[in-house]
């Protein structure tokens, strides 16, 4: 055993074979499950599939990436970790009673706000410092504590919107994870980077069958894209704390850090901004539902979902791209210049979804 956890230390990229063959194993046995008690979601105007399809993927992302971090992690990781696998399980509840019955969003959101209580204030994972941003290096406790809350549940609700065609919030968490566990690994974070590669394993699992299969299509449901954003919450939090504390190689040191963390996941943040601004002016509620994320527009272009898909994941690359090299930019630079091509980006999708409008003829 302890030669397990001593090779899984120094190579947990390898973390990923054992989370994809667990989750490869698990997931024909949870689509049976799913259609044999209704875990199932129905065509919709809001939808574009045929037939009933499974919707708690989540499950089999959880159950095999659990099973692989408890697997390969030392007894002190999992016992430094308790609280915030706790939180983890709390958040899979909540969105698997959503994939259920959709409950309110108020309910949703104190599921949400228990799940980060046991992240941010118990196990104390959460922002400490800015990093100079707006000159404010360490954070007051109270503030870290605001601060990190309100950013858990931006953070967690993009990836859940984001969640709107086949294989999107799925790909983005296989990039971000293995950007984070990249990192992880050679600053000697080992515990966070079997996280991340044992994520991602599972990932792809998911991946496969959703975007792929036709016999045996499943969706992530809520459950699925809330842990993803749970576990991206402590990804980014780990990431701008250990970068504030210095205590890593001086080579890997990322002065802007949080700016760093908001580039890699532009495209949901930003487009989750951008739509519940546009609800707001419209007079509707920024919770209310409709077709009007990224992913959406494209589609408007008679585009598949994959294409879609694999163009917006082509595009949060080459963010994460710009992330790394402008990761020790004055404050403020990366942040901006990074809101203002995605702006320019925005605008330049709304030009041709316009175009496409203006040039469809109307029916008679």
């Amino acid at each position: 055993m302890e030669f397990i956890l001593s090779f899984f230390s120094k190579y947990p990229f390898f973390a990923i074979f054992i989370s994809l063959l667990l989750g490869y194993y698990f997931m024909p046995i949870v689509i049976q499950i799913a259609r044999k008690y209704n875990f199932v979601v129905s065509p919709n105007k809001r939808t574009s599939h045929l037939g009933e399809v499974p919707n708690i993927g989540g499950i089999n992302i959880f159950f095999s990436f659990l099973l692989t971090v408890l697997l390969i992690s030392s007894p002190d990781m999992l016992i430094n970790a308790q609280f915030t696998l706790i939180g983890l399980f709390v958040v899979l509840i909540v969105g698997f009673i959503d994939d259920l019955v959709a409950i309110k969003v108020s309910w949703k959101l104190v599921g949400e706000l228990i799940a980060g209580f046991f992240l941010v204030v118990i196990a104390d994972v959460r922002l400490v410092s800015l990093h100079g941003f707006f000159g404010i290096y360490e954070l007051n406790i109270v503030i870290s504590y605001l601060l990190s809350m309100f950013i858990f549940i931006v953070i967690i609700n993009a990836m859940n919107l984001v969640d709107g065609i086949d294989g999107l919030a799925t790909g983005l968490g296989i990039l971000y994870s293995l950007f984070f566990g990249i990192y992880f690994y050679l600053v000697g974070e080992v515990f966070l980077s079997i996280v991340a590669f044992a994520l991602i394993g599972s990932l792809v699992v998911f991946f496969f069958f959703n975007v792929f299969s036709k016999g045996r299509k499943i969706f992530m449901g809520d459950s699925g894209s809330l842990l993803l954003g749970y576990v991206l919450n402590v990804f980014v939090f780990s990431f701008c704390k250990v970068n504030a504390e210095g205590l890593i190689p001086e080579e890997y040191i990322m002065s802007a850090a949080p700016e760093v963390a908001f580039t890699v996941l532009i495209l949901p943040l930003f487009d989750t901004i951008r739509v519940m601004i546009t609800r707001i002016k419209k007079g509707y509620s920024p919770f209310k539902a409709d077709r009007n994320h990224i992913h959406h527009l494209l589609l408007g272009f008679n585009w598949k979902h994959r294409n879609v898909t694999f163009f917006l994941l082509s595009i949060s690359f080459l963010f994460i791209l710009f992330a790394i090299i402008g990761r020790n930019f004055p404050t403020g630079l990366l942040i901006s210049t990074t809101l203002i091509l995605s702006t320019i980006l925005t605008f330049i999708l709304w030009h041709f979804v316009n175009k496409r409008l203006y040039n469809t003829p109307k029916s008679q």
